[in-house]
């Protein structure tokens, strides 16, 4: 997958009978991804190219350039969807920041030392996480993306601040 592109939404399938598809939306309003162009597949081929829509809660149903009839939105299911990170907007805040720009900072922990660098942010259902790379190597490890664990977040300089929660002793 090219490193650039972001996940912003998934084909949910069919809407109706007359070809229209619904798109679950990972954007804060699902309407923008009409203004995204064509949305692509991992590889970076075009996979959906949504000509017209109307939001459904968080989701968008409409009108696909590559769909005719609900089969060949029905087959698409499943099917996601992303864009280059330079198609997104900027962020209107100092302190806001796409996910994906902190992929590759450097973590340092409460008394300034290196400690990792950022790898991945996966969220496995309970909210978004830092997959840390260790300095000195070996495995990753995750971090809670809370404000608690992560008070500090510096992009322009390349790092944030990550405070590992205190290690629990079994025996106890």
């Amino acid at each position: 997958m090219p490193e650039n592109l972001i996940l912003v939404a998934q084909v949910a399938g069919g809407f109706g009978v007359k070809g229209e598809v619904r798109v679950t939306a990972w954007t804060a309003d699902p309407m923008a991804l009409l203004a995204y162009g064509p949305l692509l597949r991992a590889d970076g081929s075009v996979g959906l190219t949504l000509t017209s829509g109307r939001p459904e809660k968080t989701a968008i149903v409409g009108r696909a350039k590559e769909i005719a009839t609900k089969e060949q939105a029905d087959a698409l299911r499943g099917l996601k969807l992303f864009v280059p990170r330079d198609r997104l907007p900027p962020p209107e805040d100092e302190d806001e920041f796409y996910l994906t720009d902190l992929i590759g900072l450097t973590a340092r922990d409460a008394e300034d030392r290196v400690i990792g660098t950022v790898k991945s942010v996966p969220n496995f259902g309970a909210g978004d996480m830092l997959e840390i790379a260790p300095a000195e190597g070996g495995p990753t490890w995750y971090l809670p993306f809370t404000r608690d664990a992560v008070p500090d977040v510096r992009l322009a300089d390349g790092w944030l601040r990550a405070i590992r929660p205190a290690e629990v002793d079994e025996r106890d």
